[in-house]
């Protein structure tokens, strides 16, 4: 198949690219590099440095494409606070741009990567894609207004839309941004290197982590699933861990006595986080194979941490 995948070069984005060219599709690439890094694509993945909302440079990549994966995104809660017109500007406009010109082009399916930020807190756990949405963050907003995007511009035109909403998303090559860096590998970092671990709240929020192989596994099974059209389907590990069992758990793996520091004062988000998966499984016949210990003790294979180390 011929697939483009925009946010290529960003965390999902490339270990998904990297995977479907290792299956011998065609894959192009495309992302503008304000957070991604192409080296890390395989030399077989055709990349193209742009914006998503560049109308002509999609109209070019999405020729003969089959299958459009939409990755591109900002994607930091904290920063969508600041800056949340940015973040509309990339994450709502640049969906609509690039679903107007797979209307152009004739392109039949889209895959869009939402998120578990959509449902906002809820007691009420697993979250089922029926519950309601309460979106919290300037970022939730976005990929819940983009979700609607999507479904309904592809129903107007006739494009297959499916959308994931992937929950916390961890594993090998994630980015460590040097704000607002995403737990795991900011944690596994200060554990390795002896540093403390800060937790905001109490640590009792619990949240559903899910490797980096599971997720791509659910991108590639949507893009030819049957009878998904329209669906908003959960992407995630299928348990919940509170936050200090996860930090414990780190610093057993690592063999270390870091401090773990908790801050009340800041906001530690919504309390419970749990994915029922249960769609996932009967619809793309996902099973997530990599339990949390077992994919950290991978992630800590990445060489970033033997650097910390040393």
């Amino acid at each position: 198949m011929n697939f483009l995948i925009t946010g290529a070069a960003g965390f999902l984005g490339s270990a998904l690219a990297n995977q479907l060219a290792r299956e011998g599709h065609v894959v192009r690439a495309l992302d503008d590099l304000s957070s991604g890094n192409e080296e890390i694509l395989y030399e077989d993945v055709h990349f193209t440095r742009g914006d998503v909302n560049d109308r002509p440079k999609l109209w070019t990549l999405l020729q003969d494409v089959d299958c459009v994966y939409h990755l591109a995104a900002r994607v930091r809660v904290a920063e969508s606070l600041l800056y949340p017109r940015e973040y509309n500007d990339v994450n709502v406009g640049g969906t609509v741009s690039l679903m107007e010109a797979m209307r152009d082009v004739g392109v039949r399916r889209v895959v869009f990567a939402s998120s578990g930020a959509v449902y906002g807190d809820k007691q009420e756990q697993p979250l089922t894609e029926e519950a309601l949405t309460l979106p919290r963050s300037p970022y939730a907003v976005s990929k819940l207004a983009a979700e609607y995007y999507v479904r309904t511009i592809g129903s107007l035109w006739g494009i297959e839309t499916v959308s994931l909403r992937i929950f916390n998303a961890y594993g090998p090559g994630q980015q460590l941004p040097p704000s607002h860096p995403p737990v795991v590998p900011n944690w596994l970092r200060q554990a390795v290197g002896g540093g403390s671990l800060v937790v905001h709240g109490d640590g009792k929020q619990t949240r559903d982590f899910v490797y980096v192989d599971d997720v791509v596994r659910a991108l590639t099974a949507a893009a030819t699933a049957p009878n998904v059209d329209r669906s908003v389907i959960n992407v995630g590990g299928g348990n919940e861990i509170r936050l200090r069992d996860l930090a414990q758990m780190m610093l057993d793996l690592v063999g270390s006595d870091a401090d773990v520091i908790y801050t009340p004062r800041n906001d530690p988000g919504v309390s419970r986080m749990c994915a029922d998966i249960s769609l996932a499984k009967k619809s793309l016949a996902f099973e997530p194979r990599t339990s949390l210990e077992d994919g950290l003790k991978r992630t800590l294979e990445d060489p970033r941490f033997s650097r910390v180390k040393a």
